[in-house]
């Protein structure tokens, strides 16, 4: 089994804590089931639906969420979070008391070489999080160079974005395609001068596989439905939590969150969003970028209230 620490669990547990007990949350993001398992632990009436695009995370989850103190009380679904509201209404379980987005990639998708997200391990450029679409190497080695320019700007913030397409096109015109994470590290770290890899702070090619993967798996687009989604669908008394870990997501998450309260729908609480603590940082290093943020509907801030 892929070593997998739920980031921010314990604040999440909290939040979830501070309306009323839950008896049915949805993990939106399953992955390894690392925060399934905890609710499903801790309050013993709960049930949870946990949803995942990625079949593979989705049959290691269900193993270990099998157990006799989760018996009967998890499903698993094969599906992205954008189709929410359809999960919801096939299962039957009626409005969930809550609904937690756990955002970016899993540690089985990145440990995994040949799902292609790692610029650490050599592998196949797919970044694929399901079954279909498109994969990176196809975007990599079909995009122009103005629209990979685009891409790697809009989805990865990379700041030599103009630099890096026109050097990826020209490998492309006179040495073939593109074809596996090493090649693209590779054509990556040639286009960059050393002196400017060394100023970097990062891996040189970190953002451009942000890029490639938001990109290939419409993690924008999802994230914008399935927030939406999550706001028609979630009791009135309930809430929304989303763990994010780069600018765009955390972006997104507090502009919904923000025009649901102009609208009255409820109330962001607490205001700002919350960082790992020193502890957790030292626990594991890869929760440094997460960001948490909280929707509670107008129904759970008057309850909360009494």
């Amino acid at each position: 089994m892929i070593e997998h620490i739920p980031v921010l669990l314990e604040e999440v547990v909290r939040l979830l804590e501070a309306g009323e007990t839950p008896d049915y949350i949805v993990d939106a993001t399953l992955g390894l089931g690392g925060y399934s398992e905890r609710f499903l632990r801790e309050w013993v009436s709960c049930k949870v639906l946990g949803i995942d695009r990625d079949p593979m995370a989705l049959e290691q989850a269900k193993q270990r969420l099998s157990g006799a103190v989760c018996e009967g009380r998890f499903v698993g679904r094969e599906s992205n979070f954008r189709q929410l509201a359809e999960v919801l209404d096939d299962l039957g379980w009626g409005r969930p008391d809550a609904i937690v987005f756990d955002l970016g990639v899993s540690n089985l998708q990145i440990s995994l070489s040949e799902r292609g997200f790692s610029f650490q391990e050599d592998g196949p450029l797919d970044m694929r999080m399901g079954r279909n679409g498109q994969t990176a190497s196809d975007l990599l080695n079909t995009l122009s160079q103005e629209e990979l320019r685009r891409l790697f700007r809009d989805y990865g913030e990379e700041p030599h974005a103009g630099t890096i397409a026109k050097g990826i096109v020209a490998y492309r015109q006179y040495k073939g395609p593109i074809e596996t994470t090493g090649d693209l590290v590779g054509v990556i770290r040639g286009i960059l001068p050393a002196p400017l890899q060394r100023k970097m702070n990062r891996h040189p090619a970190r953002r451009i596989f942000q890029a490639l993967r938001i990109a290939v798996n419409d993690e924008i687009g999802s994230l914008r439905q399935g927030l939406e989604q999550a706001g028609e669908t979630v009791k009135q008394t309930g809430c929304i939590v989303a763990v994010s870990y780069h600018s765009l997501e955390d972006r997104i998450v507090k502009h919904a969150f923000n025009e649901w309260e102009t609208a009255g729908k409820g109330r962001r609480t607490p205001r700002k969003a919350i960082r790992p603590s020193d502890d957790e940082l030292e626990r594991n290093y890869k929760s440094r970028s997460a960001m948490l943020r909280v929707f509670r509907m107008a129904d759970s801030v008057v309850l909360k209230g009494r």
